[in-house]
């Protein structure tokens, strides 16, 4: 049974209204006393009728005390990565962040900027040259017949953007309300992720057609600088202070976006990268494997019938304080001499936890860059 509900949910954001980002990376068998924090925590957001949030379960990750969670080892496939993300005005997440760290005893958690777009947005000067637009649609909705995550994804690709990656929820809030995904259930309104990239001219033409093709998704919008595209580096990753000028701490997020089928002297890339942060004492981070998606010229793909290789794809991120993140880009930056899309983005409050010690905070720095 789900939590209960707490009264009336509040009005949903409005178009080109700020809103926060909330993004918790732990373990999926990590648990209190009352039971799975995964559980509890998709509880806690449902108890608040939060507009957005999705819980997806990792193929790979570390994390600072660099135990490696992964599917590819049978003694390990139940303790996978796990990853929740929450969207909501900045009164409504900022309400729920006591109960969720005192929740969580280890792991990550990040608080980002994000602002809630329309069809005719005006896009700031600053995202001109790097966005990423990321829509929330049911799982099993549909337009034209075919899954709307494959028609957005189709779109996108025509228009011309970077690459876009769906990624699938077990559970989730869409409106308020919360769904878990069943067994022998259609699951329709369990939520997925589509994170798209490109740059801001691009993101302004397409938003029109994605919200005429699929209703008014809730969609939001933050800034990133791409740094590669198909082994060509582009950009490095901007160099951002420790602190700002208040001294709150600066974090910096790298994201790798790939295949599966990728590869990097006969291995997945996207493990390869997992592997070699690893081992050069990198803060953390977490491979996510979609069901659908693109980046580059190559056609919308997934998942299909008699393949040897998966062919879905799968986006990678580290985060890690920004003076650590240019190791950690040229590790990336050689192992993606040939495939993937990379960016990068300011992360302005990260609370990093273990079991003897708890890093960072939750007051968001400012920096312009």
């Amino acid at each position: 049974m789900s939590p209960p509900e707490r009264g009336t949910p509040d009005a949903p954001p409005q178009a080109d209204e700020d809103c926060l980002k909330l993004t918790t990376y732990f373990g999926e068998r990590d648990r209190t006393e009352g039971g799975l924090v995964a559980d509890e925590l998709l509880g806690i957001y449902g108890e608040h009728r939060l507009q957005t949030s999705i819980l997806l379960r990792g193929s790979e990750g570390f994390g600072r005390l660099h135990h490696l969670h992964t599917d590819r080892l049978l003694t390990l496939s139940e303790d996978l990565p796990v990853v929740s993300v929450a969207v909501d005005r900045r009164e409504r997440i900022e309400a729920m962040l006591d109960p969720v760290l005192q929740l969580m005893s280890r792991g990550l958690i990040t608080l980002e900027r994000a602002r809630l777009v329309s069809d005719d947005l005006a896009l700031p000067e600053q995202h001109a040259t790097g966005a990423k637009l990321t829509l929330y649609v049911g799982r099993q909705e549909r337009v034209g017949g075919v899954p709307a995550f494959a028609a957005i994804t189709d779109l996108m690709h025509r228009r011309g953007i970077a690459g876009a990656t769906v990624l699938l929820g077990v559970d989730g809030t869409r409106a308020g309300r919360r769904f878990r995904a069943r067994f022998f259930a259609r699951n329709a309104d369990v939520p997925v992720m589509i994170v798209a990239v490109a740059t801001g001219e691009q993101i302004a033409a397409v938003l029109p057609e994605l919200s005429q093709l699929v209703g008014n998704p809730l969609m939001t919008l933050e800034r990133v600088r791409i740094c590669k595209r198909e082994g060509e580096l582009l950009a490095v990753p901007h160099e951002l202070p420790g602190t700002d000028e208040h001294g709150l701490g600066v974090w910096q997020k790298l994201m790798v976006y790939t295949s599966q089928a990728a590869t990097h002297e006969g291995q997945p890339l996207n493990l390869q990268i997992v592997r070699r942060l690893r081992e050069s004492d990198a803060a953390g981070a977490t491979s996510l494997r979609g069901i659908w998606g693109f980046h580059g010229a190559h056609e919308p793909h997934g998942d299909r019938l008699l393949q040897v290789r998966r062919h879905v794809p799968v986006v990678t991120i580290a985060i890690d304080a920004p003076d650590r993140i240019e190791r950690s880009f040229r590790i990336i930056d050689e192992l993606t001499s040939e495939h993937g899309l990379v960016t990068s983005e300011m992360v302005p409050a990260a609370t990093a936890m273990s079991a003897n010690e708890q890093r960072g905070g939750t007051r968001l720095a400012r920096f312009e860059y």
